[in-house]
């Protein structure tokens, strides 16, 4: 029997390759969890539209959980909605939430400790991996993303709208990291060896938003 375990998706490349490490072994059953900003409906930074997210959950052929915060949500709300969640999964039986995140401590500690309130574990499955060798391995293995949104504090807005490739990477100043680990940039996969179909979309506006990140509508 398979053992129950949350993914927390970001429709993202890194959350995809996280993804794939775990279907790949088959011995998950997975649920995909995501965070959508009400009056918006879209994915929280990444700004996807939730019907892509919708799309690429029937793609992979996975159920997906949403959880709706109010837009300036803080660490207070998003806490308390979170663990009311998770309380509910390890009632089900779920003792796992697994990660795409690769190495920022102070990340994966937040998130430990956060589960911790509920006796459940946090999964990392590209942890302490070299993100130039993730980013080179997302492509080689045939996914395809498109970037959504870019922090023109560190890397020039132009970068987005651009899709995720060996061209990308070539083009990324040696400060930006390859994956975007820090928060440079955010992307939605629309195609790759786990979705079943790809993900039709056009491209649309781009528009600096805070003054600081640019996004790149897809849709």
């Amino acid at each position: 029997m398979k053992e129950k375990i949350v993914f927390s998706w970001s429709a993202g490349k890194d959350s995809a390759l996280a993804l794939y490490k775990l279907m790949t072994k088959g011995d998950w059953e997975i649920t995909l969890l995501t965070t959508i900003t009400e009056k918006y409906e879209r994915v929280s930074m990444h700004g996807i539209r939730e019907y892509l997210v919708e799309m690429q959950a029937r793609s992979l052929g996975l159920t997906l959980e949403k959880v709706y915060i109010s837009p300036g949500c803080t660490n207070e709300e998003y806490e308390r909605k979170m663990e009311e969640l998770m309380t509910r999964y390890k009632n089900l039986g779920i003792k796992k939430v697994a990660f795409g995140d690769i190495f920022l401590e102070d990340v994966r500690k937040y998130r430990e400790e956060n589960l911790k309130k509920v006796s459940m574990e946090a999964v990392f499955p590209l942890w302490g991996r070299d993100t130039r060798e993730v980013a080179n391995q997302f492509i080689n293995l045939g996914f395809k993303s498109i970037i959504t949104c870019v922090d023109t504090k560190v890397l020039d807005g132009s970068f987005a709208g651009r899709f995720f490739n060996k061209e990308f990477l070539e083009d990324l100043p040696e400060n930006i990291d390859p994956c975007g680990e820090n928060g440079e940039f955010h992307s939605f996969v629309f195609d790759g060896p786990i979705l079943r179909e790809k993900i039709e979309f056009s491209i649309g506006q781009k528009v600096l938003r805070d003054e600081r990140f640019m996004f790149c509508d897809v849709f």
